[in-house]
């Protein structure tokens, strides 16, 4: 009697011990579908595979199914949840998984006895619930990647002033989101691995307030654009624990000039690199077109982009916004940013070459295209429309104001010792090219990009990634005639090397 006793209080352990094993694999971070029936194979001595409803294999050993297809058949269709087999030298026990409408099936040398029962039934039940588990999370991630795509949608709507199809977009999810007139842009910074989670931290923070979006060009950057003041507060709250993220955001602009404001946004986020509490908001420094005769600025820009005029409004909104974005980010990143092919991106601009009678490889003609987009998009945006007086750009560089502040800025250069403004000046002139600017200085290429780099700081603008900070910096040097005007007309001469061909 004592014996029998003792080997039920044995067979109790041994079973207790496998309940525990299986229990152990629904714990977070512990096995998931293939242990299990990895485990369940060792568990019973023989040989186990999981088909989903179609019946390929989700895990485990594929088993000749001939002698019981037909059952596996009735069992896919939910006529029978188990089923038995038996053949010479094997033993099988077929089993219904709702989660996947598919079998599991286990095959031994010898017949199953209560315990590897036991185990069988219990597994499929832990099997069921890692597989809803599955089923329930790819469900979510589908749900998260088409809202992340309608987000990034809207965005590129609206960065290419299309503000009531993005309106029309975004009512369905977010009523109310982009119902106004103004806008701010920011854009937070982090390390590539760590903006999936920064994004959602950004979504939890501004909660239907704001649109939320990984940026398609830049790996490290999330884009914000909200018409709330207090999502800014609320961003900054983000980046104060953290060593390496940084936040800059946009003046308020009109919601068609969301591709402005995101400039403003980056350009900000450069000096945010050097601020205590990484964050700045795009400075109301002075800015060269404000020092410039408005009427004189007006004219000369209707004059510059009068070839542009003939164009249907389509036509005329896709080159402009295409172009606007390929002057402050390489064809790469616009292309990102507007969703279509870099190849889409260089036509556009190349055509607006072509009927500017420019060269964008050169950067004075670039920062003068840019200055004129502008002008232009602010006289497009409520400036009067009376026929201005006859202007050129020499005289909009050279009056009083405009070279008072080029001389003032590119001055805070001159107290490096290692002659930083002769590095620019050389480098602007070489169209951006470190490896030519190096020829005609007689250092190495290096050595020019750590000047560059180093001058970004003392004139608190961006200047290797180019954009509008950099333009600014050229316009400085055309006021004090460091630099000779651009032509506005002629043929284009090609340059590879430029930052236009990045």
């Amino acid at each position: 009697m004592a014996g029998r006793e003792g080997a039920s209080r044995r067979a109790e352990v041994r079973g207790a011990e496998w309940e525990r094993e299986l229990l152990g694999l629904l714990r977070p971070g512990g096995q998931r579908v293939r242990q299990v029936v990895a485990w369940l194979a060792d568990a019973v001595d023989g040989t186990v595979c999981l088909h989903d409803g179609s019946g390929a294999v989700l895990a485990g050993t594929s088993l000749d199914s001939g002698p019981f297809e037909e059952l596996f058949d009735d069992m896919v269709a939910g006529r029978i949840a188990s089923a038995a087999w038996e053949g010479p030298g094997r033993h099988l026990r077929l089993v219904r998984v709702p989660a996947s409408a598919g079998v599991l099936t286990v095959s031994r040398a010898v017949p199953f006895d209560r315990r590897a029962s036991e185990i069988v039934t219990h597994t499929v039940q832990v099997l069921d619930v890692l597989l809803r588990a599955h089923e329930s999370t790819v469900a979510v991630h589908r749900l998260e990647r088409a809202t992340s795509d309608l987000r990034l949608a809207i965005l590129q709507l609206l960065m290419v002033e299309d503000t009531v199809a993005a309106r029309r977009v975004a009512a369905g999810l977010w009523p109310g989101l982009l119902d106004t007139d103004t806008a701010c842009v920011y854009v937070v910074e982090s390390r590539p691995e760590e903006r999936d989670g920064l994004a959602e931290e950004c979504l939890d923070a501004t909660g239907e307030q704001a649109l939320v979006v990984r940026c398609p060009a830049r790996d490290e950057h999330v884009i914000v654009v909200t018409p709330r003041e207090a999502v800014a507060g609320a961003l900054r709250s983000l980046i104060g624990p953290r060593p390496r993220v940084f936040l800059g955001g946009s003046a308020r602009q009109s919601l068609a000039r969301t591709a402005t404001a995101y400039g403003q946004a980056v350009s900000a986020l450069a000096v945010a690199h050097f601020r205590p509490d990484k964050a700045a908001v795009y400075a109301e420094r002075t800015h060269p077109e404000r020092l410039m005769a408005p009427d004189a600025l007006r004219a000369w820009t209707l004059r510059v982009l009068g070839p542009l005029a003939g164009l249907s409004h389509h036509t005329h909104t896709e080159l402009l916004a295409t172009t606007r974005l390929g002057l402050e980010f390489t064809a790469v990143s616009a292309a990102k940013v507007l969703g279509v092919s870099r190849n889409t991106v260089r036509a556009r601009m190349e055509r607006v070459e072509a009927l500017l009678g420019t060269d964008f490889s050169d950067l004075a003609a670039r920062a003068v295209v840019h200055l004129a987009l502008n002008t232009q998009e602010s006289l497009a945006h409520g400036e009067d429309d009376r026929a201005p007086a006859p202007a050129d750009l020499g005289e909009l560089l050279t009056g009083p104001a405009m070279r008072a502040w080029a001389h003032d800025l590119l001055a805070r250069l001159d107290a490096d010792t290692r002659d930083l403004r002769r590095t620019l000046r050389t480098w602007i002139a070489a169209g951006g090219n470190a490896e030519r600017a190096a020829q005609t200085l007689g250092v190495h290429a290096q050595t020019v990009r750590e000047h560059v780099r180093a001058a970004e700081p003392v004139l608190e603008r961006q200047l290797l990634a180019g954009g509008g900070d950099l333009y600014e910096v050229v316009l400085a040097h055309l006021a004090a005639g460091d630099l000779d005007q651009p032509a506005l007309h002629g043929v284009k001469q090609g340059e590879p090397d430029s930052l236009v061909h990045r």
